[in-house]
């Protein structure tokens, strides 16, 4: 695996620049620009922050048509199912919310707001075991951090607004975090991160590109980082889960690609490797650096051992 190497992100005002640490091939397709400005053929950073500001407005209806969209392409994404649960819980349909909070909750499983809301739904629905069991899992998840944790406040205010609700009180509602997140909090806590895979700090690296990702959603040079962040932790089946939803985002990316790619190869899968390969060599017509790196993975893997 290639260790990062120094890159420019071009910003769209010409007389500002920033320079960063990023990952050969832009892991993210090349040199490419901040996140906020940056904009695949299908865009899921427009389109989840699109979907920020309906809710934001209290546009629930049009919040819901936009996450769908995103969820068709990308069902696997906690944050856009927990903010669908949302819109579906301001429409009032308390099923709907539901049914998205419980797969938030299965995809990102450390998503306290999902697990606030998805307790307090079950409570208003009268549906006390349940709630009671969310609960619990807070409490034990409280009990572990013991104020210490990054989600220390977060999950003390979770606790309180679930037994809030299960006392029949107005309950207070999660996501605060999501909602504001701003696209000048999402570009800084990216460049955090690239700078922070330089330094090989690969779970310091994860924490700043989730908040980068509370910001722009499914955007495929976020995921693509987050891929490669845990495929150095040797997390592989996360890391396989990242790229893929990088390139439901965006199907031509470049970095994800190779990436995908490469830990097939880790992992034995010559094959798929060499159709990742396919696919770089259809997108770069005129060859790239993508394609050139995969290309000597597959063939180093192939040389006999001297």
């Amino acid at each position: 695996m290639r260790v990062p190497s120094r890159l420019m992100f071009g910003l769209i005002a010409s007389t500002l620049t920033a320079t960063a640490f990023a990952l050969p091939g832009g892991g993210g397709g090349g040199s490419s620009p901040n996140p906020s400005i940056s904009a695949p053929a299908f865009d899921a950073a427009q389109t989840y922050r699109e979907a920020l500001d309906q809710l934001k407005a209290g546009k629930n209806a049009e919040a819901k048509v936009s996450l769908a969209k995103l969820l068709k392409a990308i069902p696997r994404d906690g944050n856009i199912q927990f903010l669908a649960g949302m819109a579906d819980a301001g429409l009032n349909d308390l099923k709907g919310a539901q049914g998205h909070y419980e797969k938030a909750v299965k995809y990102e499983p450390k998503l306290v707001a999902a697990q606030q809301q998805l307790a307090i739904t079950y409570a208003k629905q009268g549906d006390r075991p349940k709630a009671e069991a969310a609960l619990a899992k807070l409490k034990q998840q409280d009990a572990a951090c013991a104020g210490t944790c990054k989600d220390a406040q977060t999950l003390k205010e979770a606790v309180g607004a679930v037994e809030a609700a299960l006392a029949g009180q107005t309950a207070t509602q999660a996501g605060s975090s999501l909602l504001f997140a701003s696209a000048e909090d999402g570009d800084h806590a990216y460049l955090d991160a690239v700078g922070l895979i330089n330094e090989h700090r690969y779970e310091d690296a994860i924490t700043a590109l989730q908040r980068a990702r509370d910001s722009f959603g499914a955007h495929p040079d976020v995921l693509t980082y987050l891929g490669f962040a845990n495929r150095k932790l040797n997390r592989f089946d996360i890391a396989e889960t990242y790229y893929r939803q990088a390139l439901a985002a965006a199907p031509q990316h470049r970095g994800a690609t190779e990436y995908y790619g490469e830990l097939m190869v880790e992992r034995g899968n010559l094959a798929g490797a060499r159709r990742m390969l396919a696919k770089l060599d259809a997108i770069c017509n005129f060859g790239c650096a993508e394609a050139d790196e995969l290309r000597r993975w597959v063939e180093a893997k192939r040389a006999p051992a001297s």
